[in-house]
Protein backbone atom coordinates (compact mmCIF):
# COMPACT_ATOMS: atom_id res chain seq x y z
CA UNK A 1 0.00 0.00 0.00
CA UNK A 2 1.36 3.41 -0.96
CA UNK A 3 1.71 6.24 1.53
CA UNK A 4 -1.58 8.20 1.67
CA UNK A 5 -2.93 5.61 -0.82
CA UNK A 6 -1.27 7.46 -3.71
CA UNK A 7 -1.21 5.78 -7.12
CA UNK A 8 2.08 5.24 -8.94
CA UNK A 9 1.34 8.30 -11.08
CA UNK A 10 0.57 10.27 -7.94
CA UNK A 11 3.90 9.26 -6.41
CA UNK A 12 5.77 10.38 -9.53
CA UNK A 13 3.86 13.68 -9.51
CA UNK A 14 4.72 14.32 -5.85
CA UNK A 15 8.39 13.41 -6.37
CA UNK A 16 8.60 15.94 -9.22
CA UNK A 17 6.79 18.57 -7.15
CA UNK A 18 9.16 18.02 -4.21
CA UNK A 19 12.23 18.37 -6.43
CA UNK A 20 11.00 21.60 -8.01
CA UNK A 21 9.79 23.06 -4.70
CA UNK A 22 13.07 22.22 -2.95
CA UNK A 23 15.07 23.87 -5.71
CA UNK A 24 12.86 26.97 -5.58
CA UNK A 25 13.26 27.16 -1.81
CA UNK A 26 17.04 26.83 -1.97
CA UNK A 27 17.34 29.39 -4.76
CA UNK A 28 14.89 32.06 -3.64
CA UNK A 29 14.28 31.33 0.07
CA UNK A 30 10.51 30.81 -0.06
CA UNK A 31 7.67 28.89 -1.68
CA UNK A 32 8.46 25.29 -0.74
CA UNK A 33 5.43 24.52 1.40
CA UNK A 34 3.02 26.34 -0.88
CA UNK A 35 4.28 24.52 -3.97
CA UNK A 36 4.15 21.07 -2.35
CA UNK A 37 0.73 21.60 -0.75
CA UNK A 38 -0.74 23.07 -3.93
CA UNK A 39 0.66 20.17 -5.98
CA UNK A 40 -0.59 17.58 -3.47
CA UNK A 41 -4.10 19.00 -3.76
CA UNK A 42 -4.27 17.68 -7.33
CA UNK A 43 -3.75 14.04 -6.31
CA UNK A 44 -4.94 13.79 -2.69
CA UNK A 45 -6.43 15.66 0.24
CA UNK A 46 -3.88 18.51 0.63
CA UNK A 47 -4.25 18.47 4.41
CA UNK A 48 -2.41 15.12 4.45
CA UNK A 49 0.84 16.83 3.48
CA UNK A 50 0.67 19.76 5.93
CA UNK A 51 2.65 18.09 8.74
CA UNK A 52 5.02 16.51 6.19
CA UNK A 53 6.12 19.85 4.73
CA UNK A 54 6.51 21.30 8.23
CA UNK A 55 9.00 18.52 9.07
CA UNK A 56 10.88 19.10 5.82
CA UNK A 57 10.94 22.89 6.29
CA UNK A 58 12.51 22.46 9.71
CA UNK A 59 15.23 20.15 8.40
CA UNK A 60 15.97 22.42 5.43
CA UNK A 61 16.41 25.32 7.82
CA UNK A 62 19.07 23.37 9.69
CA UNK A 63 20.72 22.71 6.34
CA UNK A 64 20.63 26.40 5.36
CA UNK A 65 21.42 27.96 8.75
CA UNK A 66 25.18 28.15 8.27
CA UNK A 67 26.06 31.51 6.80
CA UNK A 68 22.72 33.28 7.34
CA UNK A 69 22.49 33.65 11.14
CA UNK A 70 24.30 36.99 11.18
CA UNK A 71 21.72 38.56 8.86
CA UNK A 72 18.61 37.61 10.86
CA UNK A 73 16.41 40.45 12.14
CA UNK A 74 15.37 38.87 15.45
CA UNK A 75 13.05 41.73 16.36
CA UNK A 76 10.94 40.98 13.28
CA UNK A 77 11.00 37.27 14.09
CA UNK A 78 9.68 37.96 17.59
CA UNK A 79 6.75 40.10 16.45
CA UNK A 80 5.83 37.64 13.71
CA UNK A 81 5.76 34.76 16.19
CA UNK A 82 3.64 36.73 18.65
CA UNK A 83 1.01 37.17 15.94
CA UNK A 84 1.25 33.58 14.73
CA UNK A 85 0.51 32.27 18.24
CA UNK A 86 -2.95 33.82 17.87
CA UNK A 87 -3.57 33.06 14.20
CA UNK A 88 -2.63 29.38 13.92
CA UNK A 89 -5.22 27.84 16.30
CA UNK A 90 -7.98 29.84 14.59
CA UNK A 91 -6.81 28.71 11.15
CA UNK A 92 -6.64 25.05 12.16
CA UNK A 93 -10.11 25.17 13.68
CA UNK A 94 -11.54 26.64 10.47
CA UNK A 95 -9.69 24.37 8.04
CA UNK A 96 -10.43 21.08 9.83
CA UNK A 97 -14.13 21.91 10.09
CA UNK A 98 -14.79 21.81 6.34
CA UNK A 99 -14.86 19.13 3.62
CA UNK A 100 -11.89 18.01 1.53
CA UNK A 101 -13.05 19.88 -1.59
CA UNK A 102 -13.79 22.98 0.46
CA UNK A 103 -10.30 22.78 1.99
CA UNK A 104 -8.76 22.32 -1.48
CA UNK A 105 -10.67 25.34 -2.77
CA UNK A 106 -9.75 27.48 0.24
CA UNK A 107 -6.06 26.60 -0.06
CA UNK A 108 -6.01 27.22 -3.82
CA UNK A 109 -7.83 30.54 -3.48
CA UNK A 110 -5.41 31.64 -0.78
CA UNK A 111 -2.36 30.69 -2.87
CA UNK A 112 -3.79 32.50 -5.90
CA UNK A 113 -4.47 35.64 -3.85
CA UNK A 114 -0.91 35.60 -2.46
CA UNK A 115 0.49 35.21 -5.98
CA UNK A 116 -1.43 38.28 -7.12
CA UNK A 117 -0.15 40.28 -4.14
CA UNK A 118 3.45 39.21 -4.78
CA UNK A 119 3.27 39.93 -8.52
CA UNK A 120 1.69 43.37 -8.02
CA UNK A 121 4.90 44.54 -6.37
CA UNK A 122 3.17 46.51 -3.61
CA UNK A 123 5.79 48.65 -1.85
CA UNK A 124 6.09 50.57 1.44
CA UNK A 125 8.13 53.75 1.63
CA UNK A 126 9.83 52.63 4.83
CA UNK A 127 10.20 49.50 6.95
CA UNK A 128 7.06 48.39 8.79
CA UNK A 129 6.85 48.80 12.55
CA UNK A 130 6.01 46.38 15.33
CA UNK A 131 2.21 46.60 14.97
CA UNK A 132 2.25 45.85 11.25
CA UNK A 133 4.74 43.00 11.74
CA UNK A 134 2.51 41.56 14.49
CA UNK A 135 -0.46 41.74 12.09
CA UNK A 136 1.55 39.94 9.42
CA UNK A 137 2.29 37.27 12.02
CA UNK A 138 -1.43 36.76 12.71
CA UNK A 139 -2.05 36.31 8.97
CA UNK A 140 0.95 33.98 8.76
CA UNK A 141 -0.42 31.88 11.63
CA UNK A 142 -3.82 31.60 9.95
CA UNK A 143 -2.10 30.61 6.70
CA UNK A 144 0.09 28.05 8.43
CA UNK A 145 -2.97 25.93 9.17
CA UNK A 146 -2.42 24.40 5.69
CA UNK A 147 1.35 24.70 6.15
CA UNK A 148 1.76 27.88 4.09
CA UNK A 149 2.56 30.56 6.64
CA UNK A 150 5.58 31.73 4.66
CA UNK A 151 3.77 33.33 1.71
CA UNK A 152 2.19 36.30 3.55
CA UNK A 153 5.49 36.97 5.31
CA UNK A 154 7.37 36.84 2.00
CA UNK A 155 4.86 39.29 0.51
CA UNK A 156 5.14 41.54 3.57
CA UNK A 157 8.93 41.55 3.47
CA UNK A 158 9.03 42.08 -0.30
CA UNK A 159 7.01 45.28 0.15
CA UNK A 160 9.69 46.77 2.40
CA UNK A 161 13.14 48.17 1.60
CA UNK A 162 14.95 45.15 3.06
CA UNK A 163 18.37 43.90 2.06
CA UNK A 164 18.06 40.54 0.23
CA UNK A 165 20.32 38.83 2.79
CA UNK A 166 18.12 40.03 5.69
CA UNK A 167 14.96 39.04 3.78
CA UNK A 168 16.13 35.46 3.27
CA UNK A 169 17.83 34.99 6.65
CA UNK A 170 14.84 36.28 8.64
CA UNK A 171 12.51 33.91 6.79
CA UNK A 172 14.92 31.04 7.44
CA UNK A 173 14.94 31.87 11.18
CA UNK A 174 11.18 32.37 11.47
CA UNK A 175 9.99 29.14 9.83
CA UNK A 176 11.42 26.53 12.23
CA UNK A 177 10.18 28.29 15.35
CA UNK A 178 6.73 28.61 13.80
CA UNK A 179 6.86 24.94 12.85
CA UNK A 180 7.88 23.83 16.35
CA UNK A 181 4.88 25.72 17.71
CA UNK A 182 2.65 24.25 14.98
CA UNK A 183 3.62 20.59 15.45
CA UNK A 184 1.59 19.77 18.61
CA UNK A 185 -1.40 21.68 17.26
CA UNK A 186 -1.28 19.64 14.04
CA UNK A 187 -1.19 16.45 16.10
CA UNK A 188 -4.13 17.57 18.23
CA UNK A 189 -6.08 18.43 15.05
CA UNK A 190 -5.51 14.95 13.60
CA UNK A 191 -3.10 16.02 10.83
CA UNK A 192 -0.26 13.75 12.02
CA UNK A 193 -0.47 10.01 11.23
CA UNK A 194 1.90 7.11 10.62
CA UNK A 195 1.78 7.99 6.91
CA UNK A 196 3.07 11.45 7.84
CA UNK A 197 6.27 9.96 9.24
CA UNK A 198 6.65 7.54 6.34
CA UNK A 199 6.23 10.26 3.71
CA UNK A 200 8.66 12.53 5.59
CA UNK A 201 11.35 9.84 5.65
CA UNK A 202 10.85 8.71 2.05
CA UNK A 203 10.88 12.21 0.58
CA UNK A 204 13.62 13.72 2.75
CA UNK A 205 16.59 12.81 0.48
CA UNK A 206 14.84 14.49 -2.48
CA UNK A 207 14.07 17.56 -0.39
CA UNK A 208 17.61 18.02 0.94
CA UNK A 209 19.21 17.39 -2.45
CA UNK A 210 16.92 19.85 -4.27
CA UNK A 211 17.36 22.49 -1.55
CA UNK A 212 21.14 22.11 -1.69
CA UNK A 213 21.09 22.33 -5.49
CA UNK A 214 18.98 25.50 -5.45
CA UNK A 215 21.19 27.11 -2.81
CA UNK A 216 24.21 26.56 -5.07
CA UNK A 217 22.66 29.04 -7.54
CA UNK A 218 23.72 27.07 -10.59
CA UNK A 219 21.22 29.04 -12.68
CA UNK A 220 22.29 32.35 -14.18
CA UNK A 221 18.85 33.83 -13.57
CA UNK A 222 18.56 36.77 -11.20
CA UNK A 223 16.90 35.64 -7.93
CA UNK A 224 14.14 38.24 -8.40
CA UNK A 225 13.35 36.94 -11.88
CA UNK A 226 13.39 33.38 -10.56
CA UNK A 227 11.03 34.40 -7.76
CA UNK A 228 8.56 35.68 -10.36
CA UNK A 229 8.79 32.35 -12.18
CA UNK A 230 8.07 30.52 -8.91
CA UNK A 231 5.06 32.75 -8.23
CA UNK A 232 3.72 32.05 -11.73
CA UNK A 233 4.10 28.31 -11.15
CA UNK A 234 2.28 28.62 -7.83
CA UNK A 235 -0.52 30.52 -9.53
CA UNK A 236 -0.92 27.78 -12.14
CA UNK A 237 -1.13 25.07 -9.48
CA UNK A 238 -3.67 27.14 -7.56
CA UNK A 239 -5.89 27.53 -10.62
CA UNK A 240 -5.72 23.76 -11.27
CA UNK A 241 -6.62 23.14 -7.62
CA UNK A 242 -9.66 25.40 -7.87
CA UNK A 243 -10.79 23.59 -11.02
CA UNK A 244 -10.45 20.21 -9.30
CA UNK A 245 -12.38 21.44 -6.26
CA UNK A 246 -15.27 22.62 -8.44
CA UNK A 247 -15.44 19.58 -10.78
Amino acid sequence: MHVFDLSNLGLVWMALAILIAGFVRGYSGFGFSALVIAASGLVMNPLHFVAVVVIWETLMTVQAWTGVSRSVDYRRVGWLLAGAVIGLPLGLWALTSISENAARAAISAYVLAMCVVLLMGWRLRSEAGAAATFGAGVVSGLANAPGMGGLPVAAFFAAQPMAPAVFRATLVAYFPILDIYSAPLYWYSGLVTWDTLQASAIGLPLVLFANWLGARHFLKTDPQDFRRFAIGLLGLLAVLGLVKAVL
